[in-house]
């Protein structure tokens, strides 16, 4: 475990022990000066999490060791770091980093997809790009871990992780999650015209840049997978409203639906049972084409994958 891990462990064990104290009956009158020594203690570690500043500069596991670098030129993009990597298990590829190149004028659709990993009200929201020559590029807000690091709902909440955001092959990204961490996933055509399409792209990208330049921690509740692709929705649709679902992403697709942001023409029910690619994504084999079996009865999707 790395030591900032082992200390932000320590720090948690100790937080909650001192808060059970500080809660201790006030009738039993011996107890006051303990009570009074754990709420100062619990403060004294509130402050020290207050002190963590992130970092660029760790030991980072292999998926998140590189951060994405962008090049844009009018509507040619070039990416370095997209990842692309060969999975075995659930912590285990071959690590394979790749550079491409997209026209934006080429975007053809963007889908919305949330793999459920822990209860229907949990999700890990992803967005995936299409583009004319049958692409896919996919964006994901992720925690960064170090080496030997493993994730914590509540390390999310005391600044033990960093931020990244991920650029990856649908092969790479989505198949780890259906096929190796035993996720299911559900996948959406959201509804955005081509100028909202570019400008959310484009919106990732300075996402990806500012987290390069300026650290940020990843935080459980307010800087997540899903808050952060609110975020960006945001800076294209000023009006979108919050909602308690932004927080429980398992229900994110049901906000989309409601506001009109999915694909027209079908009951909220048959979108998300057409939607769900987990076996589709199982039985896609190595070489097959895993983008367009995944898509193989989704809404909205069967014109993007004639026209190819």
């Amino acid at each position: 475990m790395p030591k900032r891990a082992f200390l932000n462990v320590i720090a948690t064990t100790v937080f909650g022990t001192l808060c059970a104290a500080s809660l201790l009956p006030s009738r039993l009158g011996f107890v006051e000066p303990i009570r009074m020594a754990a709420a100062v203690g619990a403060a004294l570690i509130l402050v020290y999490w207050a002190s963590l500043r992130p970092s660029a500069d760790r030991t980072w596991a292999p998926d998140v060791a590189r951060t994405l670098q962008a090049t844009v030129d009018g509507s040619h993009v070039r990416l370095t770091n997209v990842r692309d990597f060969e999975w075995t298990g659930p912590e285990r590829a071959t690590e394979r980093w790749v550079e491409r190149d997209y026209d934006l004028d080429r975007l053809r659709g963007v889908d919305l997809a949330l793999s459920y990993w822990m209860g229907p009200a949990i999700a890990h929201t992803l967005v995936s790009f299409e583009f004319d020559d049958g692409r896919h590029l996919v964006f994901s807000a992720e925690i960064r871990r170090e080496k030997g690091e493993s994730f914590s709902a509540f390390g999310g909440f005391v600044r033990r992780f960093e931020s990244i955001l991920v650029a990856s092959e649908e092969d790479d990204i989505f198949r780890v999650r259906t096929n190796w961490r035993g996720e299911t996933m559900h996948l959406y055509r959201l509804r955005m015209p081509p100028q909202a399409a570019r400008a959310l792209f484009l919106a990732y990208l300075d996402r990806a840049e500012r987290l390069d330049r300026d650290p940020a921690f990843y935080n459980t509740l307010t800087s997540n997978c899903t808050t952060v692709i609110f975020d960006l929705m945001r800076t294209i649709s000023p009006g979108l409203p919050a909602d308690p679902r932004i927080l429980l992403s398992g229900y994110v697709d049901r906000y989309a639906f409601d506001e009109g942001g999915l694909v027209p023409g079908y009951p909220f029910d048959v979108l998300r049972r057409q939607g769900d690619i987990t076996q589709r994504a199982r039985q896609a084999g190595p070489g097959s084409d895993f983008s367009r079996a995944i898509r193989d009865g989704v809404p909205g999707m069967e014109s993007t994958r004639d026209a190819r």
